[in-house]
C-alpha cells in the first residue's frame, strides 16, 4: 500500500489502474484515517487499486477496498451511458465521488480538468463535457449568474452525494442545466443508478424495502474488518442501509433503514422530515432524533436559520403530521461536517448530549 495525498492521486492513479501499486489517499494530518488504514499491514484483497475512506454521517472512517475490476467497470458503464466525455473535477479526489471523475477521464482517454469547489474557475474542453457536483454546490451556483451560465454549457452534470430537493432540481433543469441525479456509495464506486435507472451491468433489488446493488462495481471489502464485510457484501451484491421503492419503473430512495423512529407511539420517518425542512429553507438545518423520557424519541431541528421553533412548526405543518414536527430547536452558526463534507450527525448528537448533561 502506498499512502498518498489527495493532490497526488491524479498523477498516481494510472499506475494503480494498471495494477502496479495500491493507493490509499489520506491527508497527512488525518490521524483517524491513517490509523484505520494500518499501512504496515498487507492488503489481502486481490486486484486492489485504491482504498478510500468513508464515514457516512458517523464521523468514524472505514476503509473501502476498491479493485481495478470494480473501478474500471463503473467508469466503463458510465461511458456506455454517456459516450466519451471530457471531465472536470470539483470534488475532493480522496473520496469516491472525486476519485471516479478521475477514473472516468482515464477510461475516456482524456486529461481531467481540476477546478475549485466553488465552481468559480470552470472551463470547458473542446467537445462533450461532464462534471460531477453535490446539491450544496448546485444551490450556491443558482445564486451566481456567472457560474450558472458556465454550468449550462456542460453536456452532463452528475448530481449526487446527498438527497436533492425536488424544487431545486426542477429549478436547475428549468434554467438549462442537464442534471442527472445519481445514487450510490463508496462501496459501489459511487453513483451506479442514474435518474432512478441502473447503469449497464448494475442490478437493483429491493429486499423488504432494503436496496441491494449488484454488479462488477461492488467493492472488495472493508479494510481489516471481515465481520463488517460479511454483513454488507454477498458475492457481488452490496446490501445497503437505504430504503427504496419503484416508482414509474425508476428507483426512488426513501431514506436510511434507521431513519424511522417512534415518537409518542407513532412512527416518524426522519428522511421525510428532512425533506420537508429542505423544502422550507434548503440547506439550513438537519433533523435528529434524541432519547426523551416523555416521547421515547424527540425530534430535534438543528439549524443555522434565525427562525424560532414556532415558525418552523407552522411552516412544516403543511408538509408533516403533528407527531413528526420538531419539538426542540437548536441553533448553530455552522453545521459541523465530516472530512468527506457530509453533515456530522454524530458530532451534533454528542453536543446535544453534552448540553443535556
Amino acid at each position: 500500500m502506498r499512502l498518498c495525498t489527495p493532490e497526488d492521486l491524479p498523477t498516481l492513479l494510472p499506475d494503480a489502474l494498471a495494477g502496479r501499486i495500491v493507493l490509499a489517499p489520506a491527508a497527512p494530518n488525518d490521524q483517524h484515517t491513517l490509523a484505520m488504514l494500518r499501512p504496515e499491514l498487507p492488503v489481502a484483497e486481490p486486484d486492489t487499486a485504491v482504498i478510500v475512506a468513508t464515514s457516512g454521517s458517523s464521523g468514524v472512517p472505514k476503509g473501502v477496498v476498491l479493485s481495478r475490476r470494480a473501478l474500471l467497470a463503473s467508469a466503463e458503464a458510465s461511458q456506455q451511458r454517456l459516450g466519451p466525455m471530457s471531465w472536470t473535477c470539483v470534488l475532493p479526489t480522496g473520496y469516491v465521488a472525486g476519485l471516479m471523475v478521475l477514473v472516468r477521464a482515464h477510461v475516456a482517454g482524456r486529461t481531467v480538468r481540476l477546478a475549485s469547489s466553488d465552481l468559480a474557475d470552470l472551463a470547458l474542453a473542446p467537445g462533450a463535457n461532464a462534471i460531477s457536483i453535490v446539491p450544496t454546490q448546485l444551490f450556491r451556483a443558482m445564486e451566481r449568474p456567472e457560474v450558472l451560465a458556465t454550468l449550462t454549457r456542460f453536456d452532463v452534470i452528475l448530481l449526487g452525494g446527498a438527497a436533492v430537493d425536488d424544487d431545486l432540481l426542477a429549478e436547475g433543469r428549468g434554467r438549462g442545466l442537464n442534471l442527472v441525479t445519481t445514487y450510490g456509495m463508496s462501496e459501489t464506486c459511487g453513483g451506479c443508478v442514474w435518474d432512478g435507472e441502473p447503469l449497464p451491468g448494475v442490478e437493483v433489488g429491493l429486499d423488504e424495502g432494503r436496496i441491494t446493488l449488484t454488479g462488477e462495481m461492488a467493492f472488495s471489502g472493508y479494510r481489516l474488518q471481515p465481520e463488517l464485510t460479511a454483513s454488507t457484501l454477498h458475492g457481488r451484491t452490496v446490501l445497503t442501509q437505504d430504503r427504496g421503492e419503484w416508482l414509474g419503473g425508476r428507483l426512488r430512495v426513501l431514506g436510511r433503514l434507521d431513519d424511522v423512529v417512534v415518537s409518542g407511539g407513532v412512527n416518524v420517518d426522519l428522511a421525510a422530515v428532512q425533506r420537508a425542512v429542505d423544502q422550507v429553507e434548503p440547506g439550513s438545518g438537519v433533523v435528529l432524533a434524541v432519547p426523551d423520557l416523555q416521547w421515547g424519541v424527540r425530534i430535534v431541528l438543528v439549524t443555522t436559520s434565525s427562525h424560532g421553533l414556532d415558525w418552523w412548526q407552522r411552516e412544516l405543518a403543511g408538509h408533516l403530521g403533528r407527531e413528526a414536527l420538531p419539538r426542540r430547536l437548536e441553533r448553530r452558526d455552522v453545521l459541523p461536517r465530516t472530512s468527506s463534507g457530509k453533515i456530522d450527525r454524530q458530532a451534533l448528537l454528542g453536543s446535544l448530549d453534552a448540553q443535556k448533561g
